[in-house]
């Protein structure tokens, strides 16, 4: 199949890379940009000039001369504008308001005691107005809103299949967009999460940015968010990642899905419902603090899901052959009882040569990755970022 671009793509191509390349790099001089993505001077100069026109870019001081005139240098007008990312849980909503480049300005969250459809938007149109009300004054304003949802969503932002809020066949995107008039992304909140990751977590550190990754968020449920070369990896239909559903008990437990002994029963907060310890609570954060002041029951029952999430884990390794796991969700947070053995557990099961270049990681974003990840997309797809597959 031959692929073709009119000049109008081409030129669009050429602006996300300068863009991309100003924002990943800065601060560069025009000279500079011209050597990164090797266009010529002249169409740098040229996408330059629109995007400081559209306030994006702008000029800084002179940085080095190499022989002649000190050169301007350019850094990416990171408060050009704004976007919104909220994370949809079974027990809450979670929203940040942040700048271009993913810094968070606000923060709120709010808690959940049903999760009817019109409850649920009705508390997310509230937590959007708020964060909204708090956005310093910009040439964009607010760019988009971007949803992560603990369930499969089709491109169209409808959320097919959410067994733990109860939902199936739910329209998201478009109410929100009638709502507030801003471009509104949905996706899985795991997938979210990867994004997040992989543009403002421990994998955005480090010098060679992983190519192959699984995030794995840990909560009222399990999913998994797949970067394979470096881009995410949904399958044939956009489902992939819903590893909470793999079984890893034939005869188990009976689950929401309808399936039997998937791996969220185990390895999640679903697993507190389940357990044969005795909890004086089904809360994290009071389980959690339980924990810290030497609850044997709580420190049992957290070293249990590690292993539960470790045997889950080793699946996915196995699998996929990633270069990095990263853990994060809510009940990261009880990383001090869970890494033990769930590292034990990835260490005595996964094949030889699958482990020998593997680094399993909790995530240094913590609860934040998809809400983070859905503001990025919501960021991405404003500011025009173009990928062309052939």
């Amino acid at each position: 199949m031959n692929v073709t671009g009119d000049q109008a793509l081409v030129k669009k191509l050429n602006r996300s890379i300068v863009l991309d390349t100003i924002r990943l790099h800065a601060p560069l001089s025009r000279a500079q940009v011209s050597a990164h993505t090797g266009l010529n001077k002249a169409t740098v100069s040229n996408l330059v000039s629109e995007l400081m026109t559209d306030q994006l870019v702008r000029e800084t001081g002179p940085g080095e001369s190499s022989g002649g005139r000190k050169p301007l240098m350019l850094l990416f007008n990171r408060g050009a504008g704004y976007a919104i990312g909220l994370e949809l849980s079974v027990s809450y909503v979670k929203g940040v308001l942040t700048d271009l480049e993913g810094h968070i300005v606000e923060e709120r969250d709010a808690a959940l005691e049903v999760t009817d459809v019109t409850s649920v938007l009705d508390t997310m149109r509230s937590m959007i107005h708020q964060l909204i009300q708090t956005a310093p004054s910009s040439p964009h304003g607010i760019v988009g809103i971007g949803v992560g949802v603990p369930g499969m969503v089709d491109a169209k932002g409808t959320v097919l299949f959410a067994p733990n809020l109860g939902w199936d066949n739910t329209e998201l995107r478009q109410p929100l967009e009638q709502e507030f008039g801003l471009p509104v992304t949905v996706d899985n909140e795991a997938n979210a999460g990867a994004l997040g990751e992989l543009h403002y977590g421990m994998a955005a550190d480090d010098r060679q940015q992983p190519r192959h990754l699984v995030y794995i968020s840990v909560g009222s449920g399990i999913g998994s968010g797949i970067i394979m070369d470096g881009k995410p990896y949904k399958g044939a239909w956009g489902y992939a990642g819903e590893t909470g559903h793999m079984s890893i008990a034939w005869d188990g437990l009976q689950c929401s899905c309808g399936s039997q002994g998937c791996w969220e029963l185990y390895a999640s907060e679903r697993a507190y419902d389940h357990t044969a310890y005795s909890l004086p609570s089904r809360s994290t954060g009071q389980l959690l603090e339980l924990a810290s002041q030497g609850n044997e029951a709580a420190r049992r029952l957290y070293e249990e899901i590690g292993m539960y999430l470790g045997i889950g884990i080793t699946n996915i390794v196995n699998s996929f052959n990633p270069e990095l796991i990263i853990i994060g969700g809510h009940l990261s947070e009880a990383r001090q009882w869970l890494e033990p053995s769930l590292q034990s557990k990835v260490a005595e099961r996964t094949l030889p040569y699958h482990r020998r270049e593997l680094n399993v990681r909790f995530s240094q974003l913590g609860s934040r990755s998809t809400v983070l990840g859905s503001a990025y997309s919501a960021i991405s797809a404003y500011l025009g970022h173009v990928r062309v597959s052939v």
